[in-house]
């Protein structure tokens, strides 16, 4: 089984950006834990603060991986072009987010592509992403 897992602007950050919400932990850190929890799934990783680069992983990836896990940052509230990048694609994908993000500012509280995603999952700091991946897992029905 295969998974990408791509993050958009800010993602790079984690462990230094505003810990009281995004936690102390780099996230090339907890890939690694991933990996020794999920040994039978081949993780790729991608990060980019350009939303057009985010589109052409998510094009490059989502009809030969088994799923993709999305944390689009900022992006999630104001791209269309993702939500499109997303509903082009086969394979599913799944939407993280490390805060609640219902819980903070009215404008995050609107998804632009929670519709075209499997599911959503946030709140749960960097365990959103092992959510996600539990997800595709058992969507699959592989390992």
């Amino acid at each position: 089984m295969r998974i990408q897992i791509i993050n958009g602007p800010n993602i790079n950050l984690l462990g230094k950006r505003e810990p009281s919400i995004y936690g102390a932990e780099s996230f090339e850190s907890y890939l690694e834990k991933l990996k020794e929890w999920y040994p039978s799934v081949e993780f790729a990783y991608y990060q980019s603060n350009v939303e057009g680069e985010l589109i052409n992983k998510i094009h490059e990836t989502g009809f030969s991986y088994d799923g993709i896990v999305l944390n689009a940052g900022a992006y999630t509230h104001t791209s269309i072009a993702l939500q499109d990048a997303i509903r082009a694609v086969t394979s599913p994908v799944v939407e993280v987010h490390i805060s609640n993000v219902h819980r903070r500012e009215e404008f995050r509280h609107k998804s632009m592509i929670s519709c075209a995603c499997l599911g959503v999952i946030c709140g749960f700091g960097l365990n959103s992403y092992r959510l996600a991946v539990e997800s595709i897992v058992l969507d699959n029905n592989k390992l």
